[in-house]
């Protein structure tokens, strides 16, 4: 991206992101992990920083007559950007950038408008090999971004899915207060 865009860029993303709003175990697949992001939403979008518009999750977008899912798709309103967001649940391997790289042609081929910069991408992982993240990325002159995600530290992994949610929580706090209440009256 041109400065002072990709200034902007750079200090919108960053790495790595916490995810201690989800109630997943560290070693869980790809889709759970979608799966909890989406359905804390707001939580997710405040991780991220400001300025990200939620597009949609599993993005269907048609190429040479086959269909490809985006696993989340992002607008940026500051950057003027589509941000594509790739999920891995273990380490990085060369071989996403390459996928990423084609999700992102796709987009600006078939989303982006003149008025749009040139799509960004996100590959989420649970950790990356410096060097080998540089080495991928090397040949490729599109904006793509590799971020590690964390999940809580303050909680042994152990016990973290066997606590309950804090919508779980809330629930049961409202039901103890109805009950409270409907004795004293």
């Amino acid at each position: 991206m041109p400065k002072p865009d990709s200034d902007l860029a750079h200090q919108t993303l960053k790495d790595p992101y916490l995810f201690d709003f989800l109630t997943i175990k560290k070693n869980v697949d790809e889709r759970s992990i979608e799966n909890q992001l989406t359905k804390h939403i707001t939580q997710f979008l405040l991780e991220l920083g400001t300025g990200f518009a939620f597009i949609g999750r599993q993005y269907k977008i048609e190429v040479g007559e086959k269909d490809f899912y985006i696993d989340l798709l992002f607008y940026h309103t500051k950057l003027r950007c589509y941000v594509v967001v790739e999920l891995k649940a273990k380490g990085f391997k060369p071989e996403y950038a390459g996928k990423l790289s084609f999700y992102l042609s796709a987009i600006d081929d078939k989303l982006k408008t003149e008025s749009d910069n040139p799509t960004i991408g996100i590959v989420l992982c649970q950790e990356k090999n410096k060097i080998e993240a540089e080495y991928a990325l090397r040949g490729i002159s599109q904006p793509i971004g590799i971020a590690e995600y964390q999940l809580s530290r303050a909680i042994p992994d152990e016990i973290r899915s066997d606590l309950p949610t804090i919508e779980e929580i809330e629930k049961e706090l409202a039901a103890s207060i109805y009950k409270n209440n409907s004795r004293i009256e």
